[in-house]
């Protein structure tokens, strides 16, 4: 397949304007992609002509509004290849995301004495919120240490698991070192096991077609905003009774006893739009 680089500078606005009297090379999508004119122009549409509060209005702007985000969770579960619409949750961001998994997951099935596994090249994203829950229930964090070539030592990954091992906490692809990880082995080690796996991906997906079921990973997660799109992000599981109900609030139950249903509940407040 061959494309015309001249022609995707053009999808890019902010590539018009110049830097120190030169034509500006953007290198930083590892960290935020530019926004190309498709995704600017539909978000200034929808907010000059469509925009309203998803699920808690029954006028049509917000029906609409509606209509239209949960066609993206159908588009975010297509593009996950994930077994429904309802494993996929909008989140602000793979950090996000990260923590909802922590923060409910966590708290529910990681106590005193268990084990959480994640590698030396994860991001802060990946490290902190489980050094943080291992710290507030008694937890041990274990690290994969690297190679000097920026791959994982495999052969120390075994020794690591024992029947308290409750978590791999994993990135498909390294965001500083640019290395995939063999994710199929690290799973299929991990549910031998009996531990649950946590795939970052947002250094994959804009990369390489992303199948979760294949994955067999039990949360997937990435960023929009680093695949062209803008700030939000999709946390895939294989159901959200993963997660643990959390963070509620205005908009996120149907009436005074029960709770919607799929990855909803785990939407709080105003979401992203």
């Amino acid at each position: 397949m061959t494309f015309s680089v001249e022609q995707v500078r053009a999808d890019f606005p902010v590539l018009n304007r110049e830097v120190n009297g030169q034509p500006l090379v953007y290198l930083d999508s590892a960290a935020s992609a530019q926004k190309p004119e498709a995704v600017i122009g539909a978000e200034a549409e929808f907010y000059r002509h469509g925009y309203a509060a998803v699920h808690r209005g029954i006028h049509t702007l917000s029906a609409e509004a509606t209509a239209r985000m949960e066609a993206v969770r159908q588009q975010a579960a297509t593009f996950l290849n994930a077994g429904s619409a309802e494993e996929v949750v909008f989140v602000r961001g793979t950090t996000e995301g990260i923590n909802l998994v922590a923060n409910s997951w966590g708290n529910a099935n990681v106590g005193a004495g268990d084990n959480i596994i994640i590698s030396e090249m994860e991001h802060h994203a990946n490290i902190v919120p489980w050094q943080m829950l291992c710290a507030r229930v008694g937890a041990k964090l274990r690290v994969i240490p690297l190679n000097p070539d920026g791959t994982l030592q495999l052969d120390v990954v075994p020794g690591l698991f024992d029947p308290r091992t409750r978590l791999l906490a994993i990135t498909e692809v390294s965001n500083v070192l640019g290395t995939e990880n063999p994710l199929a082995a690290l799973i299929a080690l991990a549910h031998q096991h009996g531990a649950k796996v946590l795939v970052d991906g947002a250094q994959a997906v804009m990369h390489h077609p992303v199948d979760v079921q294949a994955l067999g990973c039990d949360f997937y997660v990435f960023s929009a905003h680093k695949l062209y799109g803008r700030p939000g992000s999709a946390c895939s599981t294989p159901g959200p009774s993963c997660c643990r109900r959390w963070r509620l609030g205005k908009g996120r139950v149907d009436d005074r006893h029960r709770q919607p249903d799929g990855g909803h509940h785990l939407e709080s407040g105003a979401v992203a739009l």
